[in-house]
């Protein structure tokens, strides 16, 4: 049985585990409201924009002219994980990165692989097992801003309009709710008309205003580098709503962890006490019959 000093120790460390695990729980949960707030009034934007282009894109000569949906056969992809720049969020990191790797032993098998990762972990873990890189973006997450994210989303764009990569993916985790996250591999370039999108009104006659041309070309880009920041912004809610899942979970562990180092030093304790008075017994008892 261990001493009363090293139960003493323990729980002491406990103690203070459960106290950085609660302090990181509230910040996270600061951190995640705005984080949700920005996300929830982002969606609505970003899915109406797609909207409009896939409506003006099949009411008149459909995608063919836009340079961004331009289908080639496929050798060389970009992919884009989007993780976190810190630990301490259960999954989180390790589901993107096992997604990605998933994506490339399955439908991106054989061919040409480079990485462009946002966040410190996914740098890490692409950068050790000796992938292709565009580091540039990887510390998006130290100034979150969207032109910075836009900076990143253009050299995707400019680099699959150059013939760099035939297709750019994104890998991310989609921010459904506080302790759920889901991930997401989305293709972004080339674009891909959403046949399923039930509002889509093909049929309907525009008048578009300078000219299509304009429109298209003012509009496509503008709507990837939404796409792209929307992105990013799941991934950052997600984070925030895992880390505070993963602490909360952490500070009820240390709570029931607590509750047994402390059975056990009053045990300890008590047997310690035990001894002393049995030892006193038998020392009384040794003095008499001398």
């Amino acid at each position: 049985m261990a001493n009363l000093k090293e139960v003493k120790e323990r729980i002491t460390s406990v103690v203070s585990t459960q106290q950085i695990t609660k302090a990181m729980k509230m910040v996270s949960a600061a951190k995640l409201r705005r984080a949700q707030d920005k996300i929830v009034q982002m969606r609505p934007y970003s899915q109406k924009l797609t909207q409009i282009l896939n409506n003006v894109s099949a009411a008149s000569d459909g995608a063919a002219d836009i340079v961004f949906a331009e289908k080639r056969e496929v050798r060389n992809v970009l992919i884009i994980p989007v993780t976190s720049d810190k630990g301490l969020c259960g999954a989180f990191n390790s589901n993107v990165i096992k997604g990605v790797n998933l994506a490339i032993a399955g439908q991106f098998a054989g061919k040409d692989i480079t990485i462009l990762p946002i966040g410190k972990k996914a740098f890490e873990s692409f950068k050790k097992r000796g992938f292709n890189m565009v580091a540039d973006y990887s510390q998006l997450f130290h100034d979150l801003t969207f032109g910075n994210a836009r900076n990143a989303a253009e050299y995707a764009m400019n680099a699959f309009i150059a013939g760099e990569y035939d297709q750019v993916v994104l890998v991310f985790n989609e921010f459904q709710n506080v302790a759920t996250q889901v991930v997401k591999v989305e293709q972004f370039l080339p674009m891909a008309n959403d046949d399923s999108d039930d509002e889509k009104t093909p049929d309907t006659d525009y008048i578009l205003e300078p000219s299509r041309k304009y429109i298209i070309e003012e509009l496509v880009p503008t709507s990837l580098k939404i796409q792209f920041y929307k992105a990013v912004l799941e991934s950052n809610a997600g984070e925030h709503g895992a880390r505070m899942t993963a602490m909360d979970k952490a500070t009820d562990n240390a709570g029931e962890l607590l509750k047994e180092l402390r059975l056990m030093y009053n045990r300890t304790r008590q047997a310690a006490i035990t001894n002393e008075i049995l030892e006193i017994v038998s020392g009384a008892n040794a003095l008499e019959d001398s």
